[in-house]
Order: structure tokens, then sequence, then C-alpha cells
């Protein structure tokens, strides 16, 4: 983020920053210094500049996006940059001679100063832009247009807006798990048909739900009673409909499996699934081998990613030896006929006298 803001203010001098710092011995110039305008605009620009440059970061890794980032950096910035900073450096060099307090205390004003604009811009109506989790692709498609409009000195440069409003694009459309499965396999997460997710649980983790509601652009908390709506849950374990009114199941008995592989189009347990299940089967040996998962519907089944895919190596998290085949997506596979024993019944082999 840094860099990009960076980039930005470093391409915002290249196009046209310096006309803010014109001599005065333009009259028209010299009023407007005069009244702290090119002083205000230059913290305008340069905070819209950098706002903009740093947004597909901060929309990837927190999937929100500020849009008085401006606002709050023209109320805040002044202060920090008269009072905090100074009042930071004076206080280190008073504080061997024991004469720190007075400005640790303007420090905190100023601080104080800062705290409060944040809680009012944050308290105004659309301060916060949530956005879903859209992958790596639109970010590196944001990354070479964020490049090519700060490198480039040519008109060409403006290709790389090009760029970015095709990767916004590209973000906005990407499609969002139907299905999420975390690590230990003790929650799931099943987008219903109202396009939201309801969570089926055996053990809370606030943290996760959290996570998985930010990146689902979700403004609901963890505790929210919305997000078991539609959900069935009893000792042998929980059901969730699909939009499409097909149902995901938690098992967590071994007599709950026979009648989930016969009518869920997925099922999620830590037991040992029969081998005659019809139903694709999420079990706690895969979530341990890829970490947790996510799974979009498809014609057939479902199209999983995970945290780990087989054979991804990495020099902190080795690939397992042998392990290098893609692990298969997830087919429900036509249930077994049932034999019918064509015997007659006993009685019927009886002659009759």
């Amino acid at each position: 983020m840094s860099f990009a803001a960076t980039l930005g203010l470093v391409a915002l001098i290249q196009i046209g920053m310096p006309r803010l710092f014109a001599a005065p011995d333009n009259s028209i110039t010299a009023k407007v210094a005069l009244w702290g305008g090119r002083e205000i605009m230059t913290l305008t620009l340069a905070s819209l500049v950098a706002g903009l440059a740093t947004t597909p970061y901060a929309a990837f890794h927190f999937h929100r996006v500020t849009p008085y980032g401006v606002l709050a950096n023209l109320a805040a910035m002044p202060v920090v940059s008269a009072v905090v900073m100074p009042a930071g450096m004076l206080g280190l060099l008073a504080m061997p001679f024991g004469l720190d307090g007075v400005f640790w205390w303007l420090m905190g004003v100023g601080i104080d100063w800062m705290i409060a604009v944040t809680e009012w811009v944050a308290a105004l109506p659309g301060a916060i832009g949530r956005m879903a989790a859209f992958g790596i692709g639109p970010l590196i498609a944001a990354s070479a247009g964020i490049v090519l409009l700060g490198m480039l000195r040519t008109p060409l440069r403006w290709s790389g807006a090009v760029v970015l409003l095709l990767a916004t694009a590209w973000a906005l459309l990407v499609p969002q798990p139907d299905v999420l499965i975390s690590g230990d396999g003790h929650n799931v997460g099943v987008r219903g048909k109202d396009g939201r997710l309801h969570l089926m649980r055996s053990a809370k983790d606030a943290f996760l739900i959290k996570e998985w509601l930010a990146a689902d652009a979700d403004p609901r908390l963890p505790a929210d009673a919305a997000l078991a709506v539609g959900v069935s849950c009893d000792e042998a374990g929980c059901v969730a409909p699909m939009a499409g009114g097909a149902q995901v199941t938690l098992s967590l008995r071994p007599e709950a499996l026979a009648d989930d592989c016969a009518r869920a189009a997925l099922v999620v347990t830590a037991r040992q699934a029969p081998s005659t299940c019809a139903a694709p089967v999420i079990t706690l040996d895969r979530l341990r081998r890829q970490g947790a998962l996510a799974l979009r519907r498809s014609r057939d089944g479902f199209v999983v990613d995970a945290v780990k895919p087989r054979g991804f190596d990495r020099p902190w998290s080795p690939a397992v030896a042998g392990d290098a085949e893609d692990e298969p997506g997830l087919v429900r596979t036509p249930a077994a006929p049932r034999t019918v024993d064509a015997t007659p019944a006993e009685a019927d082999q009886q002659s009759e006298d």
C-alpha cells in the first residue's frame, strides 16, 4: 500500500502538482496562497491520489473502501503535522532532562483530535463501503493499471485508467462461494435463497465467522441470530438448504450418515463415510490435508478452492511426497441400485395338496 501511494504521489507531481507552487508574482496565486488555498489543495489532491492508489489493496485485504478518506485527512493531517509530530520530537529531546511531560500531554491532545475526527467520519452515512473477496486476478490487473498510470510519461499512461476500470468490473463480477468449510470442520457456511451465508456450527469461532462475513461484504456480527435462520440442528448434526433447495449437512454421528448420503447434495463430517455414499463428502482427513475450503456449485457437483491444493509447494509448507495430483472435484454419484432377492418365499415353494 505504501509503494502504491508513493507511486501515485510521484505521478501527481509529474502531471501537474508544480503548478500549485507557482511563484507569488501572479496576483491570483498570491491571493489564494494568503488564504491557505494552495496548501489545502495540495493536501486534498495528495490525499485523494494516495487513497485511490491504495484502494485496491485495502479492498483485497480488508474488504472495505473508505470514500470519506480525503475528508478525514483534511481534518486530521494538519494537527498531525503541526502538533503531534513536533510534540513527539520535542518530548524525546526533553526526556533526559525530565521536562517531557508537557509535550506528551500536547501530543495526546492531538491524538484525541485524530480519534474524534475518525469517529465523526466513521459515523457519516456510507462511510464504510464493503467489498466481497475477489481473488488475486483483479488485484494484479489493478496493480498493472496503477503502474501504467504512474510510470509512463506519454499519453499512453491513460491506458492504465482503462485497465483499472476493467479490474474493478472484474472484481465486482467474481462469483461468491456457495459453501465455506473451516479447516477443523466445525463451522460450515451455506449460501441460502436470500444470497447470504447461513451457518452450521459444532463449535464457536467468532474470529473465523467475522472474517467470513467481511469477505462476503456482510455487515452482520458473528453473534447475529439471523446467521442460523433456516438451519436445523440436533444431536446427530445440522442441515442447511442452499439457494436451489439442495441441502448441505454437517454430520456429527455415524448413524446420521446413511440418511445424509441419500438426501444431501454435500456432506461434511469428521466420521468415515460409507463407500456407497452417493453425496460428495468432505472429511476431516481432507480438511487436515488442504485446510479450509470454498465450494462453488457446478453442473455436476462442486468446484473446490482449497487453502492448500494438492501439490502446492511452499518453503514453509512443503508438499507431501507423492501428493502431486490435483484433488478431484466433488461430484454426486448415482446411488447404487438396490439388489432385489428374486427367490420365492418358503411358503410359496410348498406344493399344494
